[in-house]
C-alpha cells in the first residue's frame, strides 16, 4: 500500500501575516495543496463606503503597513479618474519618487530578513546575521535609504500622511532633496553589491515546461520601467487599459482561505510581481541596471520564482537611479496639489506594488461620498500560481528528507513574498504520516 504523506504548517514564518500551508503526497503525486489565508477578512471595502473621497488614500494605507504608498497611490489615480484630474508633470515626478522609496523598503526587507535565510540555511535573519553581519548591516542601510525618501515626502516612514488627491499636502524644496541625494549615491553603490550578492546564491533548479508556463502579467508604460502608470499586459497577449481590469480577471471563493483566488477570465492563473515586471519590461531598465544584469551573466527574461531575489535586487537598484534621476530634475511644483469640485464618476487605476499589481476601483456621488470600491491587491492574484508551482515543485524533490522537503516548500511560497497582512509570525510546524488513501489534516 502507498503511503499517504502530509506537510503541515499552521503558521508561515517569515512572510507578512498569518498563513498556513496543507499539501498531502505520496510516491504516485501530489494530490492536495492548500494555502490557507485564515485572518479574519478585514472588510476595508465595506467600511469606505460613505466616506468622503479625500479620505480613501489615508484609509487604505492602512491596509498594509509594508507597502502603504502602494495602496495611497492607487487611490489617488482611482480618484482622479473618477473626477477627470490629470495630475502636472512635477506631481508625478514626485509621486514616482516615494514609490521609487517604498520599492526600496519592501523588497530590501524581503531579500535580507525573509528570504536570504532560505539560501543560507538559517532559520532567522537573526541567526543569519550571526555569521554574516556585514551582509545584514547593508540591507539595513540600503532600507533605511528607502525610509528616508518616504519619510521626505509622505511625512513618516510608515503609514504616510502628505499624499493626497491631486497631489501632496506639501512638497520638498530642491534644497530639501540635497542632503537625500548624498544618502542614495552611497546606498546605491550597496544595492549593486546586492545584486552580485544574490546572484551568488545558490538556486534550485525549477522551471516550467513550455506547456505550462507562466502568463505574467504587469503594467507597461512606453517611456519607463512601470510604477504607478501604464496599461495591463502579459505575456500571453493581454493588453488593456486599468478600466478594462474586471472584464479580463475574476475573483473567486474558495473555502478554504478567508482571501479571494483571482483568475483571468480566458485562462486561469497567473502572476504579477517583479519577474512579470522584470520580464515585459526588461528594456525600461535604466543603463546601469542593465549593465549590472549582465555583469552577474543574469537574463532579460526569468522563469525560475527562486531566482526573484536576484529580481528584487536588480528592482532596488533601478529604484536608486530613478531616484536620484528624479532628484538632478526636480523641479518644484508651484501648487502642492490640484483642487477640483467633486461630482459623480467611477475611477479605476492600477499601480505596482513591489508585490505586484494592484487595482481600485471606487464610484462616488456627487457629494463626493464613496457609493463602492473594489480593491484586488497582489497576493490574492498570485495564490493560485503558488499552488500550481507547489504541486509542480514536490515530485522534483521527493527524494529529499521530509524535514528539508518541508523547508523547501516553505521557501518556494516565500519566493513570491506574499503580504497577508502587516504582521509576521513565528514558525509552528508538525509533519504528520498516515497509510492508505484518506484525507488528512485540513
Amino acid at each position: 500500500m502507498t503511503k499517504n504523506k502530509t506537510i503541515k504548517v499552521d503558521y508561515l514564518a517569515r512572510v507578512e501575516g498569518e498563513g498556513a500551508l496543507y499539501i498531502r503526497y505520496d510516491d504516485g503525486g501530489v494530490h492536495d495543496v492548500k494555502l490557507k489565508i485564515f485572518e479574519p477578512p478585514r472588510f476595508f471595502e465595506g467600511f469606505m463606503r460613505g466616506r468622503d473621497y479625500l479620505e480613501a488614500p489615508d484609509i487604505t494605507a492602512r491596509i498594509c503597513g509594508i507597502c502603504p504608498v502602494a495602496y495611497q497611490m492607487s487611490a489617488v489615480h482611482a480618484m482622479e479618474d473618477a473626477l477627470g484630474l490629470k495630475p502636472t508633470a512635477e506631481l508625478r515626478a514626485l509621486r514616482r519618487l516615494i514609490y521609487c522609496g517604498e520599492w526600496i523598503e519592501s523588497h530590501t526587507l524581503h531579500i535580507y530578513m525573509l528570504h536570504a535565510p532560505d539560501f543560507l540555511g538559517y532559520p532567522s535573519a537573526v541567526d543569519m546575521a550571526r555569521d554574516h553581519p556585514k551582509v545584514v548591516q547593508n540591507g539595513l542601510q540600503i532600507k533605511k535609504a528607502g525610509n528616508a525618501i518616504v519619510s521626505l515626502l509622505g511625512g513618516r516612514e510608515i503609514h504616510p500622511i502628505n499624499v493626497r488627491v491631486g497631489g501632496f499636502y506639501r512638497v520638498p524644496s530642491a534644497g530639501e532633496l540635497r542632503p537625500l541625494r548624498e544618502q542614495l549615491v552611497e546606498a546605491r553603490d550597496m544595492a549593486a553589491d546586492t545584486v552580485r550578492w544574490a546572484a551568488s546564491l545558490p538556486f534550485p533548479k525549477f522551471e516550467r515546461d513550455d506547456h505550462n508556463r507562466y502568463e505574467f502579467v504587469s503594467l507597461s508604460h512606453p517611456s519607463e520601467y512601470p510604477m504607478n502608470e501604464g496599461r495591463i499586459v502579459s505575456t500571453h497577449g493581454l493588453d488593456i487599459a486599468p478600466a478594462e481590469y474586471d472584464s479580463h480577471f475574476r475573483e473567486e471563493h474558495v473555502e478554504y482561505t478567508n482571501a479571494l483566488h483571482s483568475v483571468l477570465v480566458a485562462r486561469g492563473a497567473y502572476l504579477v510581481g517583479p519577474m512579470a515586471r522584470y520580464n515585459l519590461n526588461y528594456a525600461q531598465l535604466s543603463p546601469l541596471t542593465q549593465q549590472v544584469a549582465e555583469e552577474v551573466g543574469f537574463p532579460p527574461y526569468c522563469a525560475n520564482p527562486f531566482k526573484s531575489i536576484v529580481v528584487r535586487s536588480l528592482e532596488v537598484l533601478y529604484a536608486f537611479d530613478e531616484a536620484l534621476r528624479i532628484i538632478d530634475s526636480y523641479r518644484q511644483p508651484r501648487e502642492p496639489y490640484l483642487a477640483i469640485a467633486p461630482h459623480a464618476g467611477t475611477g479605476y487605476a492600477v499601480t505596482e506594488a513591489p508585490r505586484g499589481l494592484l487595482y481600485h476601483r471606487y464610484s462616488i456621488c456627487d457629494q463626493g461620498k464613496i457609493t463602492d470600491a473594489k480593491i484586488v491587491p497582489p497576493t490574492s492574484q498570485n495564490q493560485k500560481t503558488i499552488e500550481d508551482d507547489l504541486r509542480t515543485l514536490l515530485p522534483k524533490f521527493l527524494h529529499l528528507p521530509e524535514d528539508k522537503l518541508r523547508a523547501r516548500c516553505e521557501q518556494a511560497i516565500r519566493n513570491y513574498d506574499p503580504c497577508i497582512s502587516c504582521a509576521t509570525h513565528f514558525l509552528k510546524l508538525h509533519m504528520r504520516r498516515a497509510t492508505g488513501g484518506a484525507n488528512h489534516g485540513s
